[in-house]
């Protein structure tokens, strides 16, 4: 009989019943995590994963795992190591047995038989001792700096010659931004306004700005800003939106408004989902409730920056058409729907759609904007607050978890935004619960702020957004 000829992986979705496969015919997992719009992913699907002695090993031995990195952001925070593609081994439990990136078809055979070698031999062990592990969270309990003091900590890395933070690779980091435009807005300092237009031209001068086909790149790998990676993200071009268009009405500068101007098109012109709202990069199709919620979010400062209504008008449609498409009453919101399953949703899309929601109210002032983000808000706390930490885990807990996912995490940006959030329907809602939420969230978060380095602006920008709170 001639052999059938097996020329690819036949990659499974994360599901419970590919684990129980796993168990079942005591195989280990290879764990593939990639993005759409990833050169390297594809490289080693092209070479790697073509190559006919992996893939008989893999199919022969293994139980192969993919995930993409933006429909399933939850796996991605725990499982990734180190950068796209990931490619990890895991036990049919779900815990990590080791791995890395990028794995060359002449290396990966051998790698893959190490990892079998060790669980054929070591998988009692290995076993007990993750079992023995759990998953155990442990809180800092130092005490918090003073914001003074935090803001020095956030502008540190301040590259004052080539703009940005920190020295390579330089990725376009916003939130500091947008707290030296705060601390400029309240105290006028020289300082601050460097900080924000030394950054800003650099970006605009530099490798990212795609000055041919619009929009950003997501990093650069030198700290000039130059060799950029091409992958251009919605998130990368929203965030860099919101932040040309806050600068250019804080310092009334027009080269920044022409910025702001020419990203607000390329994310309507290349980004537009067809469907409604806007897809997570160029190669993916998909229209993610967060990044998608956060654009509208930024076209909206960009269309009052510009003084463009009609500009404003399309965000807050494309905000109701996601809305609509990802919402059922009592269910909450989901993260995206592809044609597959739902995949529910995470905080990061609650955080990000109630401040596109409340951004849409200040614009046009309709009541059911205001109740729509008060009952976003309370299906976090039913679902999401973590009462051990005073604080909003990543995602809501589901039956039937696997491997990390059933760890509670509580990710420190997310829990800011979420800071921000709580006080702003605070100040629209009857109930005190949201602020007394906002309240025990920044000080759950007030110990991590010192080791985030820039990061820690989010925290900053969280405490002033609580002071106004009555």
């Amino acid at each position: 009989m001639t052999p059938v000829t097996r020329d690819r992986i036949a990659w499974l979705p994360w599901t419970a019943d590919a684990f129980a496969r796993a168990a079942r015919e005591r195989k280990p997992v290879l764990l593939s995590i990639t993005a759409s719009w990833c050169r390297a992913c594809h490289d080693m699907d092209r070479t790697t994963y073509a190559d006919a002695p992996v893939v008989a090993l893999v199919q022969d031995a293994f139980v192969p795992i993919r995930v993409d990195t933006d429909r399933r952001p939850d796996i991605n925070d725990r499982y990734n190591l180190g950068g796209w593609p990931t490619t990890a081994f895991l036990t049919a439990a779900g815990d990590l047995l080791g791995g890395g990136t990028f794995v060359t078809a002449d290396h990966m055979p051998g790698i893959l038989q190490r990892v079998l070698e060790a669980v054929r031999t070591r998988g009692d062990e290995i076993e007990r001792a993750q079992a023995a592990t759990g998953t155990s969270r442990v809180v800092a309990e130092d005490d918090a700096p003073s914001l003074d003091a935090l803001v020095d900590l956030v502008f540190a890395s301040f590259d004052d010659e080539h703009g940005g933070f920190g020295v390579t690779p330089k990725f376009p980091v916003t939130a500091p931004l947008h707290l030296a435009l705060a601390l400029y807005a309240t105290h006028g300092d020289a300082w601050s306004r460097r900080i924000v237009e030394r950054t800003l031209d650099a970006i605009r001068d530099g490798g990212l700005h795609d000055r041919e086909r619009g929009g950003f790149y997501r990093y650069a790998t030198t700290r000039e800003w130059q060799l950029p990676h091409v992958e251009k993200l919605l998130e990368t071009n929203t965030a860099l939106l919101q932040v040309y268009a806050e600068a250019a009405h804080a310092f009334d500068d027009d080269s920044y408004r022409h910025i702001a101007r020419n990203l607000a098109s390329y994310i309507r012109e290349s980004l537009t989902g067809a469907a409604g709202g806007y897809r997570g990069s160029e190669s993916d199709t998909v229209v993610y409730a967060d990044t998608s919620a956060a654009a509208s979010a930024a076209l909206l400062a960009a269309s009052k920056t510009l003084a463009d209504p009609d500009l404003g008008r399309e965000a807050i449609e494309q905000l109701e058409r996601v809305l609509l498409a990802s919402y059922r009453p009592g269910k909450g919101i989901s993260h995206c729907d592809d044609g597959g399953a739902r995949v529910p949703g995470l905080l990061t899309d609650y955080v990000s759609m109630i401040h596109a929601i409340l951004d849409a109210h200040e614009t046009v002032e309709s009541e059911p904007y205001t109740m729509m983000a008060e009952e976003l808000a309370h299906h976090i706390l039913r679902t999401m607050w973590d009462e051990q930490s005073g604080a909003c885990v990543d995602r809501a807990h589901e039956a039937g978890e696997v491997g990390l996912l059933r760890n509670r995490r509580t990710p420190f940006v997310t829990n800011c935004e979420a800071v921000r959030a709580f006080a702003r329907v605070a100040r629209i809602s009857t109930e005190g619960d949201f602020a007394s939420r906002a309240e025990e969230t920044a000080r759950a978060m007030a110990p991590l702020a010192a080791g985030q380095g820039p990061l820690a602006a989010h925290y900053v920008l969280a405490m002033r957004e609580l002071s106004v709170l009555p």
